[in-house]
């Protein structure tokens, strides 16, 4: 038996030389993912039970930093922070990507594909540079938010400088920038088959029934898709909050989440401890808590989804 099994997993030379060469080709890849991706991770773990500054040795102090996490006042204010704009901005960029797509998936309409270009603009346009926009746009004193505001008779509030405002100025970039949910969306409702449509309306549906019953059932695995995609991006997010908390807001005065740490992000607080305090073993436990919390939040969104996502395969 085992002789047989041999026989028939042994290569020709052609099978040999064709592994050969695959492999040569895909080396720089794996050459890349070794080095820049698993040795980093396993070394990351284990720093994560060592105090480990940035220059100096490793000291085994085992949950040590785990231990720390639960009296940190600053690793439960940005767990706060983040799972703030992720139940809140993403739920909100979803449900507002999806009206968007629907009304640009409306046939006959002159210039439509400018209106889809215009949509997707913010995806492209550079973070370091969408957070300085912002910033001007939410000036408390001469935002164009605030202007527009004050033209009805509302007297706008201060954004990024009063912490109870500034998550969900935050929250207004994320939904600002969900164009490529948007054609997701589009790509999504131009694949539901018009023959469903047309069967709801003679059953006599309307506008909204055949959205729930037809619509949205249809599109639901990227609905899925972006409901997990965006959580995740969320639970990692750095690059705003660190350009406006920090390069403009902070500057000079300290800072290190905007005012009184609400913008403190779990990403910003592992950064934080990472190149500002030099805590390489802290913010590698910090890097695997987020790690888990992403990996736990992923499997109790499929869990959820589980029986009432449509697949067509599955039909």
């Amino acid at each position: 038996m085992s002789a047989a099994l041999g026989a028939r997993v042994r290569l020709s030379h052609g099978d040999r030389r064709a592994l050969r060469t695959g492999l040569l080709f895909i080396s720089p890849w794996l050459f890349g993912f070794l080095a820049f991706y698993l040795y980093p991770a396993v070394l990351s773990f284990y720093y994560s039970f060592t105090d480990l500054q940035l220059l100096g040795d490793a000291k085994w102090i085992g949950l040590g930093n785990y231990e720390s996490l639960l009296g940190d006042p600053l690793f439960w204010k940005s767990l706060a922070n983040t799972f703030t704009i992720t139940l809140i901005g993403v739920p909100l960029a979803i449900v507002t990507a999806l009206g968007v797509a629907l009304l640009l998936n409306t046939t006959g309409i002159r210039g439509i594909g400018i209106f889809r270009s215009i949509f997707y603009v913010p995806v492209v346009v550079p973070s370091v540079a969408a957070a300085i926009l912002w910033i001007w746009l939410l000036n408390p004193q001469y935002g164009l938010l605030n202007q527009a505001l004050g033209a009805v008779g509302i007297h706008g509030p201060k954004w990024f400088y009063d912490p109870e405002w500034s998550k969900y100025g935050i929250i207004l970039m994320l939904v600002w920038a969900a164009g490529d949910v948007i054609v997701i969306y589009l790509g999504a409702l131009q694949g539901v088959p018009k023959s469903l449509y047309e069967a709801a309306e003679v059953d006599g549906a309307g506008s909204w029934a055949k959205l729930r019953h037809v619509t949205i059932p249809m599109i639901s695995p990227a609905i899925l898709f972006n409901l997990i995609t965006g959580a995740i991006a969320a639970f990692q997010y750095f690059t705003q909050a660190f350009v406006i908390s920090e390069g403009t807001i902070g500057q000079g005065t300290g800072a290190i989440g905007g005012v009184q740490n609400s913008l403190l992000f779990f990403g910003l607080n592992l950064y934080n401890n990472a190149f500002r305090y030099f805590r390489m073993g802290y913010a590698s436990a910090l890097a695997w808590i987020l790690l888990l919390i992403i990996l736990a939040s992923t499997l109790i969104m499929l869990r959820v989804a589980s029986g009432r996502v449509y697949y067509e395969s599955e039909r």
